[in-house]
């Protein structure tokens, strides 16, 4: 059975940081894309970066490069989301989503990974 679990969300202050936590288990982890997202009230759910399996390579949506980061330990089978610099819009809930996506896939689009974590919640205040 796959599993995600997302932790390390919270309330920060802007230009705060937090980093999530989504443990993997239930598939082979280094093959799979492991992919964050976010979705505010009242928002269409976002892709905000990922570790491709396929070629380990990381993304990044324009509005968080240069202020987050996307880390893998293979041997915890867990990837993690450095958030620096927090913006009051960077306020949503946070998933981590999985799946086996070929080179070239769309890797922000939601509608590719089948399973997803249960969200943690971000919230900085202004």
């Amino acid at each position: 059975e796959v599993q995600l679990v997302e932790s390390g969300g919270g309330l920060v202050q802007a230009g705060g940081s937090l980093r999530l936590s989504c443990a993997a288990s239930g598939f082979t982890y280094d093959d799979y894309t492991i992919g964050w997202f976010r979705q505010a009230p009242g928002k269409e759910r976002e892709g905000v970066s990922c570790i491709s399996g396929s070629d380990g390579n990381t993304y990044y949506a324009d509005s968080v490069k240069g202020r987050f980061t996307i880390s893998s330990d293979n041997a915890k089978s867990t990837v993690y989301l450095q958030m620096n610099s927090l913006k009051p819009e960077d306020t949503a809930v946070y998933y981590c989503a999985a799946d086996y996506l070929e080179y070239g896939s769309r890797y922000f689009s939601p509608d590719e990974y089948d399973y997803w974590g249960q969200g943690t919640q971000v919230t900085v205040s202004s």
